[in-house]
């Protein structure tokens, strides 16, 4: 299967690095206006140009591989109103239970571990061995980080941010947009919009 991948950073790098590790998936290069097209990527993959280009590069799906949420929630609309087909790259040491729910064009890292019961919408990084516990629900656009922990039947609205190695405990919901700061220990529910930092998390002022 012929992916491209869209970007040209370190998910971008991270996404070519799974891609190339999962039998029958072959990338293609990068789409990206960060380099000249023709030049070489990672990997050895040629940067193929910008997003006009994808329509003249033979390819059966791609991957958004964006770290930026906003960014990469406004790209892979801009690409599924284009009709075009997006794909899962989950590497093959992450861990998921037979019953998970996975979106379209998520990005599941070396190490990752989802299990039983937890529903993962569309365009989310599961990064490097972040724990999803059972019965999570995380929204479009989400990005649990690096060591993140998500216990049971944690709720996790659209665009959230998880940060590096923060923790969030049974059943509480962190509302559309919302941010754990890396390290944070949340204890309670987070409005859509907030931030929260710190041990036990508290809103960032």
């Amino acid at each position: 299967m012929r992916i491209v991948i869209i970007g040209g950073g370190g998910h971008a790098r991270v996404v070519a690095d799974i891609l190339l590790a999962v039998e029958g998936m072959e990338p293609v290069g990068f789409v990206t206006a960060e380099r000249a097209p023709g030049t070489p990527g990672p990997f050895g993959l040629p940067v193929l140009g910008g997003d006009d280009a994808v329509d003249d590069i033979p390819h059966d799906g791609l991957v958004v591989a964006v770290g930026d949420n906003g960014i990469r929630r406004r790209l892979f609309e801009h690409f599924a109103a284009r009709g075009e087909t997006f794909v899962n790259a989950v590497h093959p040491t992450a861990i998921l239970a037979p019953d998970v729910v996975l979106g379209r064009g998520c990005m599941v890292c070396p190490g990752a571990i989802v299990n039983t019961g937890s529903v993962i919408g569309d365009d989310v990084i599961l990064n490097t061995g972040s724990v999803t516990d059972h019965d999570c629900r995380i929204g479009d656009h989400a990005h649990v980080a690096p060591g993140a922990k998500l216990a049971g039947a944690v709720r996790i609205g659209a665009g959230v941010l998880v940060g590096l190695g923060a923790a969030v405990l049974p059943g509480v919901s962190l509302g559309d947009g919302a941010v754990a700061g890396a390290g944070a220990v949340v204890l309670g529910d987070v409005p859509a919009g907030s931030t929260v930092v710190g041990v036990p998390a508290r809103p960032k002022t």
